[in-house]
């Protein structure tokens, strides 16, 4: 699908419910195992629709040039903690509000000044919706566009990073109550660097907000209509759903990929490290793909895959994995022995298509020294 056809389509929307559930089912699937679980996510929809509030799509064009919008997320492992970690924490007071929303409101005390609109920092079940769950309970604007395109490890493979738009000053909090402002960081990578620090010591997730920026600066460094393209996949996995049809084969077909294997997860394993989760997924095939095996190693998100051996796919482009049986997106490390998925592989946005963007977010990147080898190119 060419995303930027779908612009203006939903210009000034106020989302439904629905809508916003075919968003980040969308958003989940083209999460490639991260970018936090869609329960998560839902669950934070369904508390600002209780408090009455509004979900405003807007087109960058159609706000102010001068208007002011920053990006909140959370950062961290993917994993659950045990229970070993979870006691460390329980003597410490809870906020009882998202800490993306203190941390957009310590930017804005900060920098003076009053936010028109939130930009989701990747696509993914939960981070798109605390995007959107910040936008809502402040009265901000929700940006059509972000800076990945799908869910992406860390906070330099940004479309903001290759653009050159500055991450400073960065705003984080956490669910105890601590916050704090980096004015001042070396580059994206120490920012990463700083901000995954605190996560480790914030129960491995704290809220973030950063690349406060006017309109007219982000309009050359995102990606257009990124959120568009999440509620067309999402609307297309739901009525697939509904009608009986194999949601992950028509997820194939409107995002423009391929359906690349079936199989039962014969391995899996996981650990969670410098607050990553980082582990592989092994599949035996099943029916035309008996006797063939597809390993996929995920940081976070899934980066690379092999077909008996031989690598496949690899990031940008993003692999996705459904659950055969419950038809629902399958997240990291949530496998069990057993089950039975389909791969999907679905084309990387064009913006990490580039030199600079496979430099940034390429498999060279994670210390894979192979080539990109596009999906589009090699299925046409």
């Amino acid at each position: 699908m060419d995303i930027s056809s779908l612009k203006g389509e939903y210009s000034m929307k106020k989302l439904s419910k629905q809508d916003l559930y075919d968003i980040l089912y969308g958003c989940t699937i083209l999460g490639t195992g991260g970018g936090g679980e869609l329960e998560e996510g839902l669950k934070l929809i369904d508390r600002a629709f209780e408090k009455g509030k509004e979900f405003i799509l807007v087109d960058l064009d159609e706000v102010d040039e001068e208007a002011m919008i920053a990006t909140p997320y959370m950062c961290g492992a993917i994993s659950p903690i045990t229970e070993e970690e979870e006691k460390k924490y329980r003597d410490l007071p809870q906020i009882g509000e998202e800490p993306a929303v203190h941390a957009f409101i310590a930017m804005e005390e900060y920098m003076g000044k009053e936010f028109q609109g939130v930009i989701s920092t990747e696509l993914g079940g939960a981070n798109t919706a605390i995007a959107f769950y910040t936008a809502a309970m402040l009265g901000k604007y929700i940006i059509d566009a972000d800076p990945a395109g799908r869910s992406v490890p860390e906070l330099q493979h940004s479309t903001y990073y290759i653009n050159n738009l500055p991450i400073d000053p960065i705003a984080v909090a956490n669910e105890f109550g601590d916050k704090a402002i980096f004015t001042k960081v070396v580059d994206d990578f120490r920012a990463e660097a700083l901000v995954r620090s605190l996560a480790v010591v914030s129960k491995n997730s704290i809220g973030v907000v950063d690349h406060p920026a006017k309109a007219r600066d982000l309009k050359k460094a995102v990606i257009p209509n990124a959120i568009s393209y999440a509620l067309k996949i999402g609307q297309s996995y739901r009525q697939a759903k509904e009608a009986g049809e194999n949601p992950a084969q028509k997820v194939a077909e409107v995002g423009e990929g391929i359906l690349r294997f079936r199989g039962r997860v014969k391995e899996f394993d996981w650990k969670t490290e410098a607050g990553f989760t980082i582990g592989n997924t092994i599949l035996e095939g099943i029916d035309t793909y008996q006797g063939d095996e597809y390993k996929i190693w995920f940081k976070n998100e899934n980066i690379i895959s092999w077909l008996n051996g031989t690598i496949d796919m690899t990031v940008p482009d993003l692999i996705c994995i459904f659950n055969e049986k419950t038809k629902e997106p399958v997240t990291n490390p949530y496998f069990e022995k057993g089950m039975e998925v389909a791969v999907v592989v679905l084309p990387a946005p064009e913006e990490w298509t580039t030199e600079r963007g496979l430099e940034v977010f390429g498999p060279k990147s994670f210390g894979y020294m192979v080539e990109y080898n596009p999906m589009k190119k090699r299925f046409k």
